[in-house]
This record gives C-alpha cells, structure tokens and sequence, in this order.
C-alpha cells in the first residue's frame, strides 16, 4: 500500500502543453475552464456526447477546438471524465492515435476496474501512459452549466499508478507521476496523493459513498417533507449530497459494493449502539460515545 503526500511546487509548470478533456460535465469543464482561466497558453480540445454543449464551451473560449483523431495526436495530457466502461472503451477505441508518452488518465469515483483495464492497454500499446486520478472536489450538482475554473482549488488529487510491488513504484512510473503533476500544476489542486487502486476504493468507500448512501437515507424519512421551517445548519449539511446523480453514484455503488457495504454495516453497528444507549436511558454511555465522537472530530478537523 502506498500513501504519499507531494507538496506542490508551481515552480514546476512546464511550457504551454495541450489537454484533451473528454466529456464535458461537471468535472470536465471545470478542467477546461481552470486551464482556460489558470493557463491560457495550454491549448484545450475537447469532446462531448451532447454536441450543444461542446458548441457552448467553444463560443464560450473555454475549448479551443474538437478532440477527434486529428487533434489526439497533438494532446500532451488526455483526462477522460466519463463513467468507467465509457472511459476504458475511449481509451481502447482512440489509444491508435495518442502520441508517444501522452498521459492519458481518468477522473472516475472508483479505481479498481478502471485502473486495471488502462494499465492492461497501455502495457499492451507500449506507447502512451496510463494513471489513475480522482480530483477529490464536486458539487450536488452535475452538468457543464455547474462547472467551474475554481472547482479544483486547494483540493487532494490523488493519483493511482501501477506497481510492481505492493509498495514500489518503478522508475517509469515515478516519471509517469512527476509529469502528471506538471502537467496538471496550473489546476490550482493543494496536494497529491499517491496510493494504490485497492486502497483508494476502501477509503473512498468511507470518505465519500457512505455519505452519499447516508444522507439519500436521511432525507427518504417522511419527515422530511414535513421539515420546513424546523430545519438548519445541521439539516442543511446532512441533507446536501442527498442531490445527486441517481446513474452515475449508483455504478459507483456497485461497482465497490465490497467495501461499500461493509461500510454500511459498520455504520448500522454504531447507530445500534447508540439507539441502545437512547432506548436503556444510559446517559453514562451516551456521554461516552458522544464525547469519543467529539475526540475524533478534533483529530481529523486539521486536514477538513
């Protein structure tokens, strides 16, 4: 397992390079609007399923052009933001036309299936340069309209290479990560983290999907349509990634339901140990648990 932490040096931004963003939703147009924004010298092709919105970010400056196979060979950086299957049938559909050492990376939730299939096409094509990314930034909301030059700033990135060992990383892919994080620089992200694909699927499933699966829980209670005018900060902050995209969270679900389920399950034991404590009147144990949560919280509050 590897867990390392990369200061950022804005130092280290190469020469004006060029990006091709494939998919044009939130995540994607927040990389094409922060590098039009951050670093207009990189030139910025895209592509987009809904033709509209490709016509929008070029009218808007934010796309200087159509990713197709005459462009693809000119990209220095490919960062495909687009759900797993689509993502690794991009990569194997185009991989004929990167050009040697293109670091051609993902934005996806999960990192076991999509690492595993970019990592096999590129030991295959011995070309171009696979990574796994997930930019730990996002919004309840989805689409191009919700995307912004911002989104990125000051957030984790985490990249995902591939190992030889549990705990090396060969020489190639040092370089591999080395000019990834050039090469992404002008993002504005905080932090790199570098970790393994089973690693990142465990934490995240903790991080970030049991906190999704908790608040479209809390909010199915039929209090809720009830609540107005009984709610605040806490609702608010329970409540706000209970908005979400139905089809993409649901394929991440799935897709890492072995941790995310055990997550739940973790979560049941504790809300029974505390309904157990409410049920018997146990305040000694409620002031316990409360009182270990509050210790936590003051643990992690420093990286929040």
């Amino acid at each position: 397992m590897i867990k390392k932490m990369f200061d950022i040096d804005r130092s280290d931004m190469a020469e004006p390079a060029t990006v091709g963003i494939v998919g044009l939703g939130l995540i994607g147009g927040s990389f094409a609007k922060a590098y039009k924004a951050k670093a207009p010298g990189y030139k910025v092709y895209a592509v987009n399923r809904t033709k509209a919105t490709l016509d929008r970010a070029m009218a808007e400056g934010v796309v200087d052009g159509v990713l197709d196979e005459n462009t693809i060979g000119e990209c220095d950086l490919i960062i495909v933001t687009l759900y797993p299957e689509a993502a690794v049938r991009y990569i194997e559909d185009n991989r004929q036309y990167f050009k040697t050492n293109t670091i051609v990376t993902d934005a996806c939730g999960n990192k076991r299936g999509i690492c595993s299939e970019g990592f096999k096409l590129a030991d295959e094509d011995e070309s171009f340069c696979f990574i796994g990314a997930h930019p730990m930034a996002g919004s309840q909301y989805s689409g191009y309209e919700y995307s912004k030059a911002d989104m990125f700033d000051g957030a984790s990135m985490i990249l995902v290479p591939t190992l030889t060992r549990e705990d090396e990383i060969t020489p190639r892919m040092g370089m591999i990560i080395s000019r990834s994080k050039t090469l992404l620089a002008p993002i504005g992200f905080g932090e790199y983290k570098v970790t393994d694909a089973a690693t990142h699927d465990r934490m995240i499933a903790y991080t970030s999907q049991l906190g999704h699966v908790m608040a479209s829980s809390y909010v199915r209670n039929q209090l809720s349509l009830e609540s107005f005018g009984f709610t605040g900060g806490s609702f608010r902050d329970m409540t706000r990634i209970a908005y979400c995209n139905p089809e993409m969270w649901s394929e991440l679900f799935i897709e890492n339901r072995d941790n995310l389920t055990k997550e739940i399950d973790i979560l049941i034991g504790e809300l029974e140990r505390y309904r157990e404590a409410i049920d018997s009147s146990d305040c000694d144990t409620l002031r316990r648990l409360l009182d270990e949560g509050t210790r936590r919280k003051e643990k992690i509050t420093p990286h929040d």
